[in-house]
């Protein structure tokens, strides 16, 4: 049967473009629907740690309310993506933002026994212009991709360098592990929202969307290079 040229004028732009407006109205529902009982939720985990001594229970209401705020990460991951708020550049320095987020996960990177490393930046690109704390997510999300990626053990490279093209300059922060890698198929899907690349060592797909549509709101790009086996090195550059 032939194609009407409705149809033929169909373009992958056009099914994004549905994709995302279908996204925010679910986003909207959802946090609507939620966010209410898991502020009730954990308002009464952290009311009831108040006079509670049992370290069994303690643990328990203490899992409830970090498991609460997770969600509220996660539906405000979604409305991120769905709705993103105005970018808010200001100039900062980029050392001192990667020292923040080395402090941040220097923990959960002990605890796994993975040798998380911030290499010394280059001289020109000691700061940087862009929402701070957008950038602060995008970056955060791809170090904790690297994390679940590894597990336990293995090695995580932070760098910075500049950038220049025949259009454009900036500055490209790169988030690189020797982890399992990613195979070609799940590269496909990768910054896909709510994909699972859990098959590969990977963590759901929304940090990696989240970092990606960071990287677009600023006029930059987010990539990926990665084979099986071979780790995965996600590129994130913004012009300046």
């Amino acid at each position: 049967m032939a194609q009407s040229d409705s149809e033929l004028l169909y373009t992958p732009q056009d099914l994004e473009r549905e994709k995302l407006a279908a996204l925010k109205q679910f986003a909207y529902g959802l946090s609507h629907e939620i966010n209410n009982p898991l502020t009730n939720i954990a308002t009464r985990a952290q009311m009831l740690l108040v006079d509670e001594h049992d370290p069994a229970r303690r643990k328990a209401l203490a899992t409830i309310n970090a498991q609460a705020f997770r969600a509220f990460e996660m539906l405000a991951d979604l409305m991120l993506f769905a709705h993103p708020p105005a970018l808010v550049p200001t100039t900062f320095s980029l050392c001192e933002l990667l020292s923040q987020l080395n402090d941040e996960q220097a923990a959960i990177a002990e605890a796994q026994r993975t040798d998380l490393q911030f290499a010394e930046l280059p001289s020109d690109v000691d700061s940087i212009t862009a929402d701070r704390t957008q950038l602060a997510a995008a970056l955060s999300a791809l170090i904790k991709n690297a994390l679940e990626a590894l597990k336990t053990g293995g090695e995580i490279l932070v760098t910075a360098a500049s950038y220049q093209t025949t259009d454009q300059q900036g500055i490209e922060l790169v988030v690189a592990d020797n982890g399992p890698g990613i195979t070609p198929e799940v590269r496909r899907h990768l910054f896909d929202p709510f994909f699972s690349g859990r098959e590969a060592g990977r963590g759901l797909g929304l940090g990696l969307s989240k970092a990606y549509r960071i990287a677009e709101m600023h006029g930059g790009q987010l990539t990926v290079d990665s084979q099986p086996s071979h780790g995965a090195r996600f590129a994130l550059r913004l012009p300046q």
